[in-house]
């Protein structure tokens, strides 16, 4: 799905078909500090009882939005047309940037998030970014509600200047129970089929 160069083997070489942008907060985060200590356990108590080390972390939450693309063409012609492991492969890759959390500092943190919302789009026509949505940041008390609007509004504004971008959508909104989980992977594995 995300390529390969191998520099001696050239004919293995494959160009990714995923892409995937960096995760961008929807408004503004105010990074917090945090302190940590690690103790030296080799120290006895009479040498020193205090900490082996003091350190400071920087932390923030937020509501982050992420993008990512599967040109399915590519996949399947990158595993030779097989098509059930390209719809395995789009399933895996849903559920994953769904439900997985990036393993660092989860002890201290304890943030393993699930999506709060999720767009799911199908179409043959070139794939854009929603990123435009947050250019101004939003703002109110239920900043999850406010960016699923302002990315909503950002969609219908861009399809209406350039014409609808998708053929098929399928939309999870936990806050307004719309959708599940397993319709947006049977969505991305019927896409897989499509090239």
């Amino acid at each position: 799905m995300f390529g390969r160069m191998l520099a001696d083997n050239p004919q293995f070489n494959r160009e990714a078909a995923v892409q995937v942008a960096h995760a961008i907060t929807t408004h503004r985060v105010t990074v917090e500090d945090d302190y940590y200590t690690a103790i030296d356990d080799l120290k006895t108590a009479d040498e020193d009882a205090g900490a082996g080390f003091v350190g400071e972390f920087g932390f923030g939450s937020g509501i982050f939005y992420l993008y990512a693309c599967i040109d399915t063409g590519l996949l399947l012609r990158n595993l030779d047309g097989h098509q059930a492991i390209g719809a395995d492969a789009c399933a895996a890759l849903a559920e994953a940037a769904a439900t997985v959390s990036p393993k660092g500092k989860q002890p201290s943190f304890a943030a393993p998030a699930r999506a709060h919302y999720i767009l799911a789009e199908f179409g043959s026509v070139q794939p854009r970014t929603l990123a435009g949505a947050f250019v101004k940041p939003v703002q109110g008390g239920d900043l999850a509600a406010a960016s699923v609007a302002q990315l909503e509004d950002w969609r219908a504004k861009l399809d209406r200047a350039y014409g609808p971008a998708a053929e098929a959508t399928k939309v999870m909104d936990v806050a307004a129970g719309h959708g599940t989980l397993a319709e947006i992977v049977a969505f991305c594995r019927d896409a897989a089929g499509h090239d």
